[in-house]
């Protein structure tokens, strides 16, 4: 569950970093309020996506006329597929330098990775691409947590911003990152103040969606995602349901067998139209799943990849059997099995539905991509 910056900014305060002061508006009335408050200040969009500067939704304001105009024009505007309902309004502050910290899951490490450059205000990938060195990846030991001495053998040189500042601050990061089941909190720019602070200009905060309801009051100040009609019919069946551009359906069991079938998929030419796994479910609820993926108009083949270890592919195979005669798909279908219960499984649907599945997966993923041809 991704934050809009507003929400997210609590959390840092929580862990002991300074934000600047300021207030939400949702009219040009109140953005004017606020900044006859704060003094000049900056409007700033509250989305719960990147590049917002770059579509024209932050502005300085020096003056309480400034700030309603900028409210007026930003309030409104749509930024990626996000339409703008209200402004944070912040306090401006005297930047001597910018930075960039992070800590967000990290795949490789299979835990949390802590990220720093002297070099902020850019996109990580910017950083990563055009200053390399400059940017520090310290995987952090869950069992232990943030080493502060390691933080400080492995930053970046710099001369601007003393090491223990640094440090203590991404120290407080972590906290934040751990206290509230992020994936990723994102401060972009860390700044230094011509008077020697660090503030957090922005905040990027993406809650684990596995710790929502751990997090149930935190959850309420997030922004959930938005859902296609498809994908909001399928979420309230229970399903983790990723409706795509492209147009050869899948229907596998485990979410990782259904991104391998979605990664073979793309290898053979085609383009996976959904993620949809319905792990050990199938039985039951084998006729909804048919029908959400079926539902998609863009499918033109549809792909089913069962792989049975403790879970019986038989039993899957028959909630699949069971749904077909209801749902009756009208595009070509490839099976593919294997695993626990394959072999009453293929005679099921060779029995049942007069088809014969692949004995290699490859082979029936070409079949599905060349079908959707």
């Amino acid at each position: 569950m991704n934050f809009e910056e507003h929400a997210g900014k609590p959390l840092l305060r929580a862990a002991g970093l300074e934000t600047p002061p300021g207030g939400l508006a949702s009219t040009p009335d109140e953005a004017a309020r606020l900044a006859g408050e704060i003094g000049p200040c900056v409007v700033k969009a509250q989305v719960p996506t990147g590049k917002r500067g770059k579509a024209g939704g932050i502005a300085l304001a020096g003056t309480v006329e400034m700030a309603a105009a900028a409210a007026e024009r930003i309030i409104g505007m749509k930024i990626g597929d996000y339409l703008v309902e209200k402004v944070l309004v912040e306090g401006q502050v005297p930047i001597a330098t910018e930075l960039y910290a992070a800590v967000m899951n990290d795949p490789d490490s299979k835990g949390p990775l802590m990220l720093y450059s002297p070099e902020g205000g850019m996109d990580i990938e910017e950083i990563a691409e055009q200053h390399p060195t400059r940017l520090m990846r310290l995987p952090v030991d869950i069992r232990t947590g943030f080493d502060g001495a390691a933080a400080r053998a492995a930053l970046p040189a710099s001369d601007a911003v003393e090491a223990d500042d640094i440090v203590a601050a991404l120290g407080k990061l972590y906290q934040a990152y751990a206290d509230n089941d992020a994936e990723l909190m994102e401060i972009n720019p860390l700044v230094l103040t011509e008077d020697g602070r660090l503030l957090a200009l922005d905040c990027k905060f993406t809650l684990d969606d596995s710790a929502i309801k751990r997090q149930p009051e935190l959850a309420k100040s997030g922004t959930p995602d938005k859902l296609t009609g498809l994908e909001g019919k399928a979420k309230d069946i229970g399903f983790k349901y990723i409706e795509l551009d492209g147009d050869v359906g899948i229907l596998a069991n485990g979410a990782g067998l259904t991104m391998t079938s979605m990664d073979a998929v793309r290898h053979y030419g085609g383009k996976p139209a959904n993620f949809l796994e319905i792990g050990g479910e199938a039985y039951t609820l084998g006729t909804e799943a048919l029908q959400t993926v079926l539902a998609n108009p863009n499918v033109k083949s549809l792909l089913i990849n069962f792989c049975g270890a403790f879970a019986r592919t038989d039993v899957m195979v028959e909630g699949i059997v069971k749904a077909w005669k209801v749902v009756q798909p009208d595009v070509p279908v490839f099976f593919t099995i294997h695993g626990t219960g394959e072999d009453e499984a293929i005679a099921m649907v060779r029995d049942e539905l007069g088809m014969e599945p692949f004995d290699i997966m490859d082979d029936a993923v070409k079949a599905a991509v060349e079908a959707a041809r």
